[in-house]
């Protein structure tokens, strides 16, 4: 169950929606609701835009792949950073 749906009104507005959709509580949870699109938009891109494993069984293998694929890729691309880091800290050889 959802506490409170953040989705802002399309179209003209009145007086009290605008201040509503203006209030803190509201454009902080819309702030989070961007973030989880971006991560499911980041899960759909490592395989979890559709499941072809039949059953139950299947479709929490299918999931647990894509996050393991997602967490691999967050992982790879920190040790990437790393590396960067150290060699950009390195002095010169002459």
């Amino acid at each position: 169950m959802c506490p409170k749906v953040v989705m802002p009104k399309r179209g003209r507005k009145t007086a009290a929606q605008t201040q509503r959709e203006s209030g803190k509580k509201f454009v902080a949870l819309r702030k989070r609701h961007s973030a989880v699109e971006s991560q499911i938009n980041s899960l759909e891109h490592h395989g979890l835009n559709r499941c072809l494993d039949a059953g139950i069984e299947g479709y929490l293998r299918y999931v647990g792949y894509g996050v393991m694929s997602y967490n691999l890729h967050v992982i790879g691309r920190e040790l990437l950073a790393r590396q960067r880091t150290r060699r950009d800290l390195l002095p010169l050889a002459a």
